[in-house]
């Protein structure tokens, strides 16, 4: 499938989306920068979170919406949080415009049917589904209807949820679908990764896959190419000063720019199966083994273990026939230190 000018899947490399998500902290110069600052890194996209406070939740500060349990964001109700953390509508265009500037794909999560519809004026690429939204079918059904790539993360689904999230991009119509193991934890320990998933995923539902990762750093996105990513979205902010609900788990500027280095160095490490040897490797054949005359031998001597020897380097003949020229009779005089041939001996 394709997003914007990328192919995923296949031998391509690996889709590296940095989501701004709260991380403009209610400034749009920070967002427009935070977007050029993207490109920098080497990112292929930037991704937007298209909501409201209203259209996720309701103003209550009931028991039911106050947040606990040990997240960054104790004590704030969900209101409140989204309040803080979402992404005005009406910067939307200049930011498409901004990531079009920079040669960046950027695309959204939408969180509702008005989302979708807002997001289809400005013509995007791909939808995006959160983690908290993969039960939310009828949104999965609206946004796969539009016929673009659906990204879903599987932060807190469970296997029926993901086989009933699949279903219903396909009964649209829709198989352009990538599934991102993910740990809805912020921050997530290491140990509930558990990206074995990730080439299950695969072939367990039959589509791409890639990775969300809310862990710290840059090593689970390695791990996680290496096991089969083809998408790899993180968290990314200009400055972690800049503060916010999402700054403690996003990468910087030079931590996203080691992650994008390190997946990218990890696909050529991974390369292909092949038992070619490489034009550079091939000249160091000359260093391995071969049968040697390690004695001055006369014509008429025998072929013995003392005077024909397996060593380095190569340019003798192949150390598989030793046990077979043993007691052959040498055909001339010879030198220590000369390669064997077939014609040395008879």
């Amino acid at each position: 499938m394709k997003i914007g000018n990328k192919t995923i899947g296949g031998k391509n490399p690996c889709f590296i989306i940095a989501e701004l998500s709260a991380n403009h902290n209610g400034n749009l110069d920070v967002a427009i920068e935070t977007i050029r600052a993207a490109k920098r890194t080497g990112a292929d996209a930037i991704k937007l979170q298209t909501y409201t406070p209203d259209t996720l939740t309701i103003n209550c500060d009931n028991e039911h919406f106050r947040i606990e349990g040990g997240t960054l964001w104790d004590g704030k109700t969900l209101y409140e949080l989204y309040g803080e953390a979402y992404t005005p509508w009406e910067w939307h265009e200049q930011l498409f415009k901004v990531a079009e500037e920079e040669g960046l794909i950027c695309f959204s999560s939408p969180f509702d049917f008005t989302a979708v519809d807002f997001l289809e004026k400005l013509n995007v690429p791909a939808y995006k589904i959160a983690s908290f939204e993969i039960q939310d079918i009828p949104l999965i059904a609206y946004a796969a209807s539009k016929g673009k790539p659906i990204i879903m993360s599987t932060g807190i689904a469970e296997e029926e949820d993901i086989k009933l999230a699949v279903e219903t991009c396909r009964k649209e119509g829709n198989n352009d679908i990538i599934l991102l193991k993910c740990t809805s934890s912020y921050p997530a320990p290491l140990e509930l990764a558990n990206l074995k998933t990730i080439p299950d995923l695969k072939s367990r539902f039959g589509v791409e896959v890639g990775f969300s990762d809310h862990t710290y750093g840059s090593l689970a996105p390695t791990i996680a190419t290496s096991l089969g990513a083809k998408v790899i979205e993180k968290h990314f902010i200009l400055d972690k000063s800049i503060g916010g609900p999402d700054a403690d788990f996003s990468l910087d500027v030079a931590e996203f720019t080691e992650m994008v280095n390190r997946v990218r160095d990890t696909e050529k490490l991974l390369g292909t199966v092949s038992y070619d040897l490489a034009e550079k490797v091939k000249k160091n054949r000359k260093f391995a083994r071969s049968l040697f005359i390690v004695e001055d031998v006369r014509k008429g001597d025998k072929l013995t273990s003392e005077n024909i020897r397996s060593i380095r380097p190569g340019y003798g003949l192949h150390p598989k026939f030793l046990n077979q020229i043993l007691g052959s009779t040498f055909s001339k005089e010879i030198k220590k230190g000369t390669p064997l041939s077939q014609e040395d001996f008879i």
